[in-house]
C-alpha cells in the first residue's frame, strides 16, 4: 500500500517526548505531508509490516495472532517493546487497544507509558487509518494518519 499522510507533533513537553519516541521508531521527525509505502508479509502465522516514510525511515513490526476473535489478541513486537493487542470492531474500523506492554522482556506498568490510539478501516478501495500517541497531563506526543492505495504483488 502507498500514499500520503500528515504526521502532526505535539506543542512543547509533549512534542519533544513525541519527537524523541519518533525517532527511535524511525519515523520521521518533521510535521507535515509524508510519502507512505507499507509492505506486508506473512512467514508462518506471522505477519511482517515494514512502514517506509519518505523511501528512507522504516518502522519495521511483526504482529503474531493467539487465538481467535472475539478472545484472541496480537502480539505486536517492534523494536525491544512488545504490545499485546486486542481488536473492537466499531462503526466497520478495527480499533487496536493496548492490553499489556513489556520492554525488553520486562512487563511494564500501563499509566507510566503513552497511550495510544490507533485504527484502520477500509472506504472506496482505500485503507484509511489513524495511529497518535498522547501521555495524560500533556497531551498528544505525535499522530500520523492517511489514506492508502493497495498496490498489486
Amino acid at each position: 500500500m502507498s500514499g500520503k499522510i500528515k504526521l502532526n507533533f505535539g506543542g512543547g513537553l509533549a512534542g519533544y517526548i513525541g519527537k524523541r519516541i519518533a525517532k527511535k521508531l524511525g519515523v520521521p521527525l518533521r510535521a507535515g505531508e509524508h510519502d507512505l509505502r507499507v509492505d506486508i508479509h506473512q512467514h508462518g502465522n506471522n505477519m511482517h509490516w515494514s512502514r517506509c516514510f519518505d523511501g528512507q525511515h522504516t518502522l519495521l513490526s511483526v504482529f503474531e495472532p493467539f487465538g481467535a476473535y472475539p478472545d484472541g489478541y496480537w502480539q505486536e513486537t517492534t523494536g525491544p517493546v512488545n504490545l499485546k493487542l486486542t481488536v473492537d470492531i466499531l462503526e466497520s474500523a478495527w480499533h487496536w487497544r493496548v492490553l499489556g506492554i513489556r520492554v525488553l522482556g520486562l512487563p511494564m506498568p500501563m499509566f507510566l507509558l503513552p497511550h495510544s490510539q490507533a485504527y484502520k478501516k477500509v472506504v472506496d478501495g482505500l485503507y484509511q487509518f489513524h495511529v497518535g500517541f498522547s501521555m495524560p497531563g500533556i497531551g498528544q506526543l505525535f499522530s500520523y494518519e492517511g489514506s492508502l492505495i493497495y498496490e498489486a504483488a
